[in-house]
């Protein structure tokens, strides 16, 4: 995609949840987060978005320090208010208030020069679950493997 830079992606996300619909949405920040991103200085590990009093928030989302500002710094944790369409949040929050029903960010990426987030609505898989996508995942290695060492 033109004008997309990806600063950083939740890939265990997609190996412990079933990921549905998926969102754009943007982030509110203060200057040094910007600026740690550039760096590509973030992980999304642990992270998740919930709503709190009708907005959403992007919680264990952990953008470094940016070291130039010393103690003008941000907290690496803090909760960041996520932009989106009211219609959007209304829908979201029913969405989850359904049970097993999560909104887990997907990645970090800049967008025209705004930082923005994917979301996706997701559920959990069970261990059975993840054992079979692993499984599928090695056969699926396994037949490129074939193909590539046929083709030679």
């Amino acid at each position: 995609m033109e004008g997309i830079k990806i600063i950083c992606q939740n890939k265990k996300a997609r190996h412990e949840y079933h990921l549905e619909d998926r969102f754009e949405a943007g982030i509110v920040l203060v200057g040094t987060e910007v600026k740690a991103l550039r760096d590509g200085r973030a992980s999304m590990v642990d992270s998740f978005a919930e709503f709190e009093s009708g907005e959403a928030y992007l919680y264990n989302c952990h953008i470094n320090h940016y070291t130039p500002a010393h103690q003008f710094n941000h907290n690496p944790t803090r909760k960041r208010k996520l932009l989106l369409h009211k219609a959007e949040i209304g829908r979201l929050i029913g969405k989850t208030r359904e049970k097993g029903i999560s909104l887990i960010p997907l990645k970090l990426y800049f967008k025209k020069g705004k930082v923005k987030v994917e979301l996706a609505l997701a559920h959990g898989k069970k261990l059975h679950d993840k054992r079979e996508s692993l499984k599928r995942k090695e056969a699926e290695r396994e037949m490129s493997r074939a193909i590539k060492s046929f083709n030679r």
